[in-house]
C-alpha cells in the first residue's frame, strides 16, 4: 500500500519490518471488518502510545468519516454533524481507578491480565507494546488473551523479548535503546491507523 511505501521511504531502516507491518494491518483490518474490537496496552511511554492509537481510531485521523446511515437517520442533524465514524478500540492503561484499586488489592503485575479477562472476547485482538518485550504485566495479559482465543500482536524492540513467542505477529524494530525504539514505534502505528482508515472509510481527506 502507498501508506507503507511512504513509511519505508521516510524510515528505510524499517524495511526489515515490512512483512510484519503488513501482516498486522491484515489482522487489524479483519478484526474491524468482523465488528470485533482492539485492546491496546503498554507501560510508560508505551502507555501513552496505547492512548494515542486509540485516539486515532476512535475518531477521524486523516480523512473525514461519515457515521453509518442507519444511525444518522435516527438522530437530529445537530448531533450527526458532530459525530465521526469510529473503530472500537480500548486503551487498557487508561483505566486509572481500576489500576489503583487492583494494585492495592492484588498485584499490579496482573492488572492488564484482569482487564483482558473482563473485556476481551474471542476474535478481538490484543496489541501489546513493549520496548523490551519482557514486561511482566504485559506478558501475563498476552497469556490471558491467548487463552481467550484472541490474536496477539506485538510492537517491540529488536529482540522481541519473551513477548515475541506469545505473538501471532510481532513488529520488532531494529533498535535496542528504549527511546530509539519508541521513536520508530510512532510512525509505524500512525501508518497502520492511516491504512486502516483508508480501507474502512471512504470519506475525503481532511486537508
Amino acid at each position: 500500500m502507498e501508506v507503507f511505501e511512504n513509511l519505508l521511504k521516510r524510515y528505510p531502516q524499517l524495511s526489515v519490518c515490512k512483512d510484519d507491518i503488513e501482516k498486522v494491518f491484515t489482522a487489524l483490518l479483519s478484526v474491524f471488518q468482523q465488528q470485533k474490537k482492539l485492546l491496546v496496552v503498554g507501560n510508560g511511554g508505551s502507555a501513552a502510545d496505547s492512548g494515542h492509537i486509540a485516539g486515532e481510531l476512535l475518531k477521524s485521523f486523516c480523512r473525514k468519516r461519515p457515521i453509518p446511515q442507519n444511525i444518522a437517520a435516527q438522530l437530529p442533524a445537530e448531533i450527526t454533524e458532530q459525530l465521526e465514524g469510529a473503530l472500537p478500540v480500548i486503551s487498557l492503561p487508561d483505566f486509572v481507578a481500576f489500576h489503583t484499586a487492583y494494585a492495592n488489592d492484588r498485584s499490579a503485575a496482573y492488572g492488564f491480565a484482569q482487564l483482558v479477562l473482563a473485556l476481551g472476547q474471542p476474535g478481538d485482538v490484543f496489541w501489546a507494546i513493549s520496548t523490551s518485550g519482557n514486561s511482566k504485566n504485559i506478558l501475563h495479559a498476552a497469556q490471558v488473551a491467548r487463552a481467550k482465543s484472541m490474536p496477539v500482536i506485538g510492537l517491540t524492540g529488536q529482540s522481541g523479548g519473551a513477548l515475541k513467542s506469545l505473538c501471532d505477529v510481532c513488529i520488532a524494530v531494529p533498535e535496542v535503546e528504549t527511546y530509539k525504539i519508541q521513536e520508530l514505534h510512532l510512525p509505524i502505528y500512525h501508518a497502520l491507523c492511516q491504512a486502516l482508515e483508508a480501507a474502512l472509510f471512504d470519506g475525503p481527506s481532511r486537508t
